[in-house]
């Protein structure tokens, strides 16, 4: 085999083994979200998961920020309601003019009237917590432009492949062609793969 040749196969084998890693990579992710407007500010993979990777800490960091909030408040609500029980529970049988049952009487309008201001604090922690996972819905969607990106690439590599095996370059021919419009480089007479099975079989067939 002369040099030239050798240099040819050599690059074939390193195309097939890129488009295989890549179509086993496209298999293992999923993303099933539009990409809204604003990505298309962000132009590139790298820092569109740069993005992603932002937004996933601002949305842990708003989470933390809530829950901590929210502990002192519980805790609060939490030891009244048991001081109030143990104070009832100790004049349930006194005399309602007595000072300690005015005073629990007194204590327990005080608890709930925090406990109605406390109320309105947790569900204000907990929409906050719920907004913070807004981030899901946007980094979906940058990670499924991402795929889309990844996407391309594999149709063009496996574009290809199919011209240079059959160019000799592969172990057999084949009549498929990828999955998807037929691109401009596409050489006459060749068809779109129908299936990721079809493009497993077709890189089985080249050996990748």
């Amino acid at each position: 085999m002369s040099s030239q040749k050798q240099q040819q196969q050599a690059v074939f084998q390193q195309l097939g083994q890129m488009t295989r890693t890549l179509h086993k990579a496209l298999q293992d992710v999923e993303g099933d979200s539009e990409l809204v407007r604003a990505m298309d500010a962000i132009p590139d993979a790298r820092e569109r998961l740069a993005y992603v990777l932002s937004m996933t800490e601002q949305a842990v960091s708003r989470v933390l920020n809530a829950v901590d909030a929210m502990t002192p408040v519980l805790d609060r609500s939490q030891h009244d309601a048991q001081r109030l029980l143990v104070q009832w529970q100790r004049v349930a049988d006194k005399r309602r003019d007595s000072s300690e049952y005015r005073q629990t009487l007194q204590d327990t309008l005080d608890f709930l009237q925090c406990s109605e201001q406390d109320s309105q604090t947790h569900k204000d922690r907990l929409m906050e917590i719920v907004m913070a996972q807004e981030f899901q819905d946007l980094t979906g969607q940058v990670i499924k432009r991402v795929v889309d990106v990844a996407s391309k690439m594999e149709n063009e590599l496996l574009t290809l492949l199919q011209q240079a095996q059959m160019g000799g370059g592969g172990k057999k021919k084949t009549d498929s062609l990828l999955n998807g419009p037929a691109m401009p480089s596409d050489i006459a007479g060749q068809q779109a793969l129908a299936s990721q099975a079809e493009v497993d079989k077709f890189l089985d067939d080249l050996g990748f």
